[in-house]
């Protein structure tokens, strides 16, 4: 029997890493609403009781803030601001026993894949009717969908199958209806995200469905924008190419994580595509759909890299001018198979590589920018800040491109889309005007 408590719990649930990382919290925040348990995410009021820390392990930066994160939390319990600290997520999934001995202060943790188990620690049941259902940590006009969890890849850098398990992808019906239901809630936009998106479909369908599931959740009523996230290039399946030319709805984006150019990094990084065959990717992608934006990710400074492979890459760029570039630091990892390589690039050296690569990059974000002065965009209202109001184009995602800098008079609505005319470009920044 349940003791009666004194005052109600009230859960805090902070979340680091990355937007799959954000879609598990908003699950779990869900599971504890139907529970009647006060959740919140990221609490700036201080008046809650138990925290869950949902971590990253994906690279050192990102352990190390998850350690950082968590250690905080604990020094808040030792001086009597919290009951309890739980932690959960990948850092948790990996490191569970040597997190244990660490840090003891800690009430529990949890794998990935333990959310029922997590529940019951907070008395709560695990409500398997509300698969789908989650408490939104973002704006209310968009949203993270995962399609699938896991990954079957062997990226000799990648930790990510140690902590996230094997590919499983939902049901295209599932899927649907939890886009119908973010619909419900004022989703306008749903970025859909998985560690490896066209890979989406093999071990249901028996084959690769990504294009499938874009064409019916094109279908959802008032979903107005499907970007995609985390496309691996290698067997690249063209027909989802085909689906985005023809679905309005449908972003002409496509984040395509390359990792290198230079074939001998490609191959130790087990990739399974070569620097040619990349670039007849982004021909056959950019023939498709014209005016398509393509952001990728890169890795500068794994192991046996050399100057002339970062000038490979640099030249890579030049040629191809993509459109949005992000850029990690290689980080060794125990139990990937890149952890049996030395690790003989500096960290200084890994951190000028990855700063030369973003400065070629930089110019060429500044030249396409430039471009798009004098046209008018269909642009979404993410918010209002210092008396302006920021919003993005089709062809930016949250957080990690380009924002627009909006100067009005009248008054926009959060959420809704406006037409914008391009007065001004930066590197990384656009500005413009309302037009009807």
């Amino acid at each position: 029997m349940k003791t009666k408590k004194l005052h109600k719990d009230k859960v805090n649930i902070i979340t680091l890493g990355c937007s799959k990382n954000m879609v598990d919290s908003e699950v779990l925040s869900g599971q504890l609403m139907a529970n009647d348990i006060d959740v919140v995410h990221e609490n700036k009021k201080h008046d809650h009781n138990i925290v869950v820390v949902n971590t990253c392990g994906f690279i050192d930066k990102a352990k190390e803030e998850s350690i950082n994160t968590i250690l905080n939390q604990v020094e808040l319990k030792r001086r009597g601001k919290l009951d309890k600290v739980y932690v959960t997520g990948c850092l948790s999934e990996r490191y569970k026993n040597n997190l244990e001995a660490e840090i003891p202060e800690v009430d529990a943790f949890f794998g990935t894949m333990e959310l029922p188990l997590l529940l019951n620690q907070l008395e709560a049941d695990y409500k398997s009717e509300l698969i789908g259902e989650r408490m939104l940590a973002t704006p209310q006009h968009y949203a993270y969908m995962k399609i699938s969890e896991g990954c079957n890849r062997t990226c000799s850098f990648c930790a990510i199958p140690l902590m996230r398990g094997q590919h499983v992808s939902k049901s295209i019906e599932q899927l649907v209806a939890e886009a119908a239901g973010l619909v419900k809630k004022g989703v306008k936009e749903v970025m859909l995200i998985a560690q490896e998106l066209t890979y989406y479909g093999l071990d249901i369908y028996k084959k690769r469905a990504l294009a499938d599931l874009l064409n019916r959740l094109a279908d959802v009523k008032g979903l107005e924008w499907i970007r995609l996230h985390y496309a691996y290039p290698s067997k690249f399946p063209l027909e989802i190419l085909d689906v985005m030319r023809e679905r309005e709805n449908i972003c002409n984006y496509l984040d395509m994580p390359l990792q290198h150019a230079a074939n001998n990094m490609l191959k130790a990084m087990k990739r399974q595509i070569t620097r040619e065959e990349m670039e007849e990717l982004i021909v056959a992608v950019r023939e498709k759909v014209p005016g398509i934006c393509l952001r990728t990710t890169l890795i500068a400074g794994f192991p046996g890299e050399t100057e002339d492979d970062v000038a490979e890459l640099k030249a890579f760029l030049q040629k191809q001018r993509l459109d949005r570039v992000g850029i990690f630091t290689y980080s060794h990892e125990e139990g990937t198979s890149a952890y049996g390589l030395a690790d003989d690039v500096p960290a200084a050296d890994k951190e000028r590589r990855a700063q030369e690569i973003m400065e070629v990059q930089q110019e060429i974000s500044y030249e396409l920018n430039q471009q798009k002065i004098g046209k008018t965009f269909k642009t979404i209202i993410d918010k209002k800040e210092a008396g302006r109001y920021l919003g993005r184009t089709e062809f930016d995602s949250v957080e990690v491109d380009n924002e627009v800098v909006i100067h009005a008079t009248q008054k926009l609505p959060i959420g809704e889309f406006v037409n914008v005319k391009i007065t001004k470009a930066y590197d990384y920044d656009l500005e413009g005007e309302v037009v009807e």
